[in-house]
């Protein structure tokens, strides 16, 4: 009988032997945002580290995301250490910003000063973990003339600029990028754990944080996502954050940039047992280290906590928890069958995420604190 998975295996394994023929001493990561998926993409570079110790690797992210690699903008050029221990080199860009003043000098003197900074350190080969144009884009303007990335590129135009084009494999982003990452390799890898800045600054912070509960046991929660779809209501977090302070346990309700609002809605239904977080992404890191429990939707510090260990309940609706789930942690997601998938960023309520009740979500809480504590 003929092996339907034969011609997949054959490609793919073809697709590595002619990557790696062309692998060199320096390789340039492009995954500029966001938190959540940045975060997804550097095991894969963790596991090409531990199969090609001998390789330099450099890293083009956004600046608003750099300290998940790089805890101090001094640091970006030196040698690894614990304050930069995934990639050799950081190389930040503003594209966000760039892109909003087009006509301002300034920008394009920031553009001119990455520019050199990257094509200086004379990559040979890119690693497009992003699949935008913005991104394959940056790949080409590296200079590297090996360009690899995903035949299914979040955006179809940017498989244009690829020199290599590689078919993921496997059903959760985690594993779809170590698929491509692994034709770089031009062997199979597998997940390894992605270290994290490790700042004397950041840890301080967060011990004197952690010292205001008097040893209470910590749980992270965080209304807030990409956009409203992905939210619960700031009501059932109040609700649960009550149940979870009866429990013996201090409460922190996270938030990023204008989700400030959101916040204290939670901390307000919460009775004010929840304590307001705001916080930078190095301190959120340290924090999560020490936290016991995440509650939240698919969303960056969700994410963050998985690759840390922390046990998470995940709340999801219009995205799907087999692609986007917690990956490697105790976890349990919740996901109401009425939600749809809908990859439109639509700040309208998903009725299926809504009609998730706290008693669910606290039950879960429940299961995952006995089960760390076993």
């Amino acid at each position: 009988m003929n092996d339907p998975g034969a011609s997949l295996r054959g490609r793919t394994q073809a697709a590595m032997r002619s990557v790696a023929r062309a692998l060199p001493d320096r390789v340039l990561v492009v995954r500029l945002s966001a938190m959540g998926d940045i975060i997804h993409g550097m095991p894969s570079i963790s596991a090409l580290r531990c199969a090609k110790p001998e390789l330099k690797i450099g890293w083009l992210i956004e600046q608003r995301w750099a300290d998940l690699l790089c805890s101090s903008e001094t640091e970006r050029m030196t040698p690894r250490s614990q304050l930069k221990p995934l990639a050799d080199w950081v190389h930040v860009a503003n594209f966000s910003s760039w892109r909003h003043a087009l006509s301002s000098s300034g920008t394009w003197g920031q553009v001119r000063s990455c520019l050199r900074e990257v094509r200086g350190m004379k990559y040979e080969l890119t690693i497009d973990l992003q699949g935008t144009i913005r991104s394959s884009l940056a790949a080409v303007a590296s200079g590297a003339k090996v360009r690899v990335g995903s035949s299914q590129p979040r955006e179809a135009p940017a498989s244009i600029w690829y020199t290599r084009a590689i078919d993921p494999a496997g059903a959760h982003v985690v594993e779809q990028t170590l698929s491509i990452v692994s034709a770089v390799a031009g062997q199979p890898l597998e997940y390894v754990e992605s270290p994290f800045p490790l700042d004397p600054e950041h840890e301080a912070w967060a011990d004197e944080f952690i010292a205001k509960f008097g040893g209470d046991p910590l749980a992270i929660l965080n209304p807030g996502a990409g956009w409203g779809a992905k939210c619960w209501s700031a009501e059932s977090f109040g609700a649960v954050a009550r149940a979870l302070a009866k429990r013996g346990m201090a409460v922190a309700v996270n938030h990023g940039p204008g989700e400030e609002k959101l916040a204290a809605a939670v901390c307000e239904s919460s009775d004010k047992v929840a304590l307001q977080l705001n916080c930078s992404v190095g301190e959120l890191i340290a924090l999560t280290r020490r936290t016991a429990l995440f509650i939240g939707g698919d969303t960056g510090p969700m994410h963050l906590a998985t690759a840390l260990r922390v046990p998470v309940v995940a709340l999801f609706g219009p995205t799907r928890p087999e692609r986007n789930g917690p990956f490697g942690t105790h976890s349990v997601v919740l996901r109401s069958p009425e939600s749809v998938y809908s990859p439109s960023h639509t700040d309208r309520l998903d009725a299926g995420l809504v009609s998730i009740e706290p008693r669910s979500v606290i039950e879960a809480a429940d299961q995952l604190l006995g089960e760390h504590r076993a």
